[in-house]
């Protein structure tokens, strides 16, 4: 199986780091292409949109992927989830958050994993 459509889910947040960088170890051993994937909820502003995008904007350039960049609004989950039909594989970065935490805030890597099309590598940040 080819992972050279590769599609990395972001919120800007330090979890996504990891997998940034796991997907450009894929992209460059597949010499494939990434897409960064912001979906924009309600609380979500265009600069926070921006910024996350251009993180994995910079670690593509760095590593001379091809990459391309996509700003959705709706649901991350049910949103990164559609995405899937259009790519080889996502990877996505994750808390690891368990017990309560995880029973309160809930996990868009679990949902993206249940509802996707193709398959999903969750990186969960090595803090």
């Amino acid at each position: 199986m080819s992972f050279q459509n590769i599609l990395v889910p972001t919120d800007g947040s330090e979890a996504v780091k990891t997998a940034v960088a796991e997907a450009v170890e894929l992209a460059k051993t597949a010499k494939g292409h990434i897409t960064a994937l912001f979906v924009k909820d309600k609380y979500a502003t265009d600069a926070a949109a921006d910024a996350a995008v251009g993180y994995v904007e910079e670690q593509c350039k760095a590593a001379g992927i091809p990459f391309e960049k996509t700003v959705l609004s709706g649901v991350p989950a049910e949103v990164i989830a559609k995405k899937s039909a259009d790519h080889d594989v996502i990877v996505m970065g994750t808390l690891g958050r368990t017990g309560m935490k995880k029973l309160l805030v809930g996990s868009v890597a679990e949902k993206v994993v249940k509802l996707a099309t193709c398959p999903v590598i969750v990186v969960r940040n090595s803090e």
